[in-house]
């Protein structure tokens, strides 16, 4: 299990999940932050970008704030860093 800090930034163009070099993320959803809408899709947006169920993330800190903190469960820090750092396709 590991906490990972988030930067999201909701009504983005295109979706994104990026990994800063401090190991924090900076993701890019196109929800509105209205009504919980941007919250539910950086929790899809990083499961996805992981590989796991969405279950496995939890909001732990920052609903209604940019700055937030995830819990992703059955995987620690370096195993989320290489999922991320995969190439695409």
């Amino acid at each position: 299990m590991a906490d990972v800090r988030v930067r999201l930034t909701p009504r983005a163009a295109r979706p994104a999940v990026e990994l800063l070099e401090d190991g924090s993320l900076a993701v890019r959803v196109s929800a509105p932050p209205v009504d919980g809408e941007a919250n539910a899709a950086l929790v899809k947006a990083v499961a996805k970008a992981l590989g796991i169920a969405r279950s496995r993330v939890v909001l732990l800190r920052g609903e209604r704030s940019r700055e937030k903190t995830l819990r992703i469960e059955g995987l620690d820090a370096g195993e989320i860093r290489s999922r991320l750092r995969a190439p695409a396709g």
